[in-house]
């Protein structure tokens, strides 16, 4: 898998520290180092993106190579010390992964870090291929040291999951870091901040002309006569290859293509001898005009009169995912060419509806319930965060109302409050986005006296990215055990007086804890305390008993996917329950039992 590659590449680049959040898609590459890394390679998940930063910053500084991994919205959490670090420089190479997710596919946003780090001033790198992101990643890390300066690298979803047969053989290359020396330059001040500024504005110019030269910045002439050809397209990261098997499969067309893998600083020279017979040039990339935007400057710096095309002309699409599909179209239609219609294919049966849906034997999903009977009848908001139970925004729990970004939720709820002092919040939180972002809006609320009460779902795992180790679990990524940072005494330092920690399985109990907590004045917390069922053992399955009446109750109320009718009669599927009991708990009747299957 291109993610495999990446940090695999990153080990033979000899690189000593690696630090990250788990997020899709970047994750599997601290995974993949953590599992094939030499004894003196150090990985961390830390507790956010802005803290693994700073940890691989102080590495950078002693002149070992620093490798930093998130998605395009952790990027936003670290972009405080990277502004900074921009000016500072390191002093080993330091690599800023941020794996960009266009659709988008699992995020939030479709952030492009191609334009943050035009913002940032920093060079990026953008491969195209699995094969190419192992190669690249040490070229990353050289032109990090040559500079002394963090580098971006972006791969997007497409090249983080893709699989490849890639060639892993060749030594790991050997880092003698000499240490942290004392030097003014690693005390960020006003006046030192200027002259790095100059020194920046100064080193771009020179690494864009560098990368005029770079071997995977590079120019494909298509048909007979690509080379004199009038019509010409530029492209960059996975679209390379999605352009490529679009003239593949229209047959080879006349034309150029100039695959850009590192956008910026763009390289002027480079791009300009490539225009030099052109008339007209098609942009080809995902998400912003990174690209076109360069070439318009371009073309306006050095008065060429070529016709740039793409996002901004709306010949390729302004937002979502690339497709092969979508840019062979696009291309088709700029090289005027007439493409085939597809051969029609059987009607296929519509495929069912799969909404995303809590697991069946979530706890997360007893911990919605019970508050949502707790409070009915009562103003509230039920503001919600990153995570699995995100998801509790769906019918029949019906109970996620904001979620906005990593920890928001107990921030978005105070502000609710204050414009509404009389709704309650709710504040949804994961355990592991407790320790990312979370407390500071905890310790906001008691400062404030803001009334509130902190739901913490505690579920033993950050289970959304694939059942990663965080401080709670007792657990590093490396193996160790670990002290496990206690969540009740972080809220009891921070100030907050009445906190219950509840089985969220125990529905009586877990009811009335919602119900204690809602008359509570001030800051008040529940931990609904209870491990994902994808790191614990099922508990057996239920079955419905003849004392069944259909009121359909079980599913109407919790939305379980192991529930489901047939034939007019519930049924429980014993292949996905995992014995929870939620579904006993609310049946008015106890016709749900444990034991036996009825699937």
């Amino acid at each position: 898998m291109g993610n495999a590659a990446i940090g695999l590449g990153a080990i033979r680049a000899g690189v000593g520290v690696v630090t990250g959040y788990p997020g899709t898609p970047s994750t599997e590459v601290l995974e993949t180092i953590a599992k094939a890394r030499p004894n003196d390679v150090y990985v961390e998940w830390s507790v956010n993106e802005k803290v693994a930063l700073e940890v691989a910053a102080g590495a950078a500084y002693t002149g070992t190579r620093a490798l930093v991994t998130m998605k395009q919205v952790g990027l936003n959490v670290a972009s405080d010390p990277l502004m900074s670090l921009a000016y500072i420089g390191i002093k080993g190479g330091m690599v800023v992964l941020v794996a960009d997710d266009p659709g988008p596919i699992s995020s939030q946003t479709e952030q492009d870090t191609r334009t943050f780090a035009q913002y940032a001033k920093l060079p990026v790198f953008d491969p195209a291929t699995p094969e190419e992101a192992y190669e690249m990643i040490g070229e990353a890390f050289d032109y990090s040291e040559k500079y002394g300066t963090p580098v971006l690298f972006r791969p997007t979803t497409r090249v983080c999951h893709a699989c490849a047969v890639i060639d892993t053989d060749g030594e790991r290359r050997e880092i003698h870091a000499e240490g942290f020396t004392k030097d003014p330059r690693w005390v960020i001040f006003p006046r030192l901040s200027t002259a790095a500024h100059a020194k920046i504005e100064k080193r771009n110019p020179e690494i864009a002309e560098e990368f005029s030269t770079y071997p995977r910045n590079t120019v494909e002439n298509w048909g007979a006569d690509g080379k004199t050809a009038k019509r010409v397209i530029v492209t960059g990261g996975v679209n390379a290859m999605y352009v490529k098997e679009a003239l593949l499969a229209l047959g080879s067309p006349d034309t150029r293509v100039l695959k850009i893998a590192t956008p910026f600083p763009f390289p002027e020279t480079l791009a300009t001898n490539f225009l030099a017979d052109a008339e007209e040039v098609l942009c080809v990339e995902e998400l912003d005009p990174v690209l076109e935007r360069a070439l318009l400057k371009l073309c306006g710096k050095r008065h060429l009169h070529i016709t740039v095309r793409g996002k901004l002309t709306g010949d390729v699409q302004a937002a979502g995912e690339n497709t092969n599909e979508n840019v062979k179209a696009v291309v088709a239609k700029y090289l005027g060419l007439e493409t085939e219609a597809p051969e029609a294919l059987p009607e296929m049966p519509a495929l069912p509806a799969r909404p995303p849906v809590l697991c069946a034997g979530c706890p997360h999903r007893a911990s919605f319930y019970a508050v949502k009977v707790a409070m009915q009848g009562k103003k509230c908001l039920f503001a919600g965060d990153i995570g699995c139970y995100t998801l509790g925004n769906a019918m029949p729990l019906d109970m996620t109302e904001t979620c906005l970004c990593m920890g928001a939720g107990v921030t978005i709820g105070q502000g609710v409050h204050r414009g509404e002092p009389d709704r309650h919040a709710f504040a949804f939180i994961g355990d592991s986005t407790f320790f990312h972002t979370g407390i500071p809006g905890v310790i906001n609320a008691v400062y404030n006296g803001t009334d509130l009460t902190v739901v913490v779902l505690d579920n033993s795992t950050t289970a959304m990215t694939g059942h990663q180790p965080h401080p709670g679990t007792g657990m590093t990524m490396m193996g160790d055990v670990a002290e496990k940072v206690s969540i009740p005494k972080i809220l009891e330092a921070v100030g907050v007086s009445d906190i219950q920690i509840v089985d969220p399985l125990d529905l009586p109990a877990a009811i009335e804890a919602a119900k204690h907590a809602y008359d509570v004045k001030g800051v008040s917390a529940i931990i609904y305390k209870s491990p994902c069922i994808a790191v614990t053992k099922p508990r057996g399955t239920m079955t419905i008993t003849e004392n069944c009446i259909s009121c359909k109750k079980c599913i109407k109320a919790l939305g379980c996917p192991a529930i489901y009718r047939e034939s007019g009669e519930v049924k429980i599927d014993a292949t996905l329950c995992t014995g929870c009991g939620l579904c006993a708990a609310v049946c008015p009747v106890h016709a749900i039992e444990k034991g036996g299957a009825n699937a």
